[in-house]
């Protein structure tokens, strides 16, 4: 299982619309609002690496009102 943590930088008033949105989204496990650099943390679990890069590249990133991301790939023993 690979698993992934996503940072999103969300332009001013769109971080409860993206949370709502990040919800639908396949592989999605867990979105959370938050305050500081970043806006939202959400954390993505796949079979597959290919899988997770196709989910961050085109339905997080797409989404309105993301203005920057940040992806931590977890590192399993």
């Amino acid at each position: 299982m690979h698993s992934a943590f996503v940072l999103i930088n969300a332009e001013l008033g769109k971080e409860t619309t993206i949370v709502n949105e990040i919800k639908k989204i396949p592989h999605v496990k867990e979105v959370y609002p938050v305050y500081g650099v970043y806006d939202v943390l959400m954390v993505l679990e796949s079979d597959s690496m290919e899988t997770l890069r196709e989910a961050i590249t085109t339905q997080v990133r797409k989404l309105d009102g993301i203005k920057s991301t940040l992806t931590m790939i977890i590192v399993k023993d």
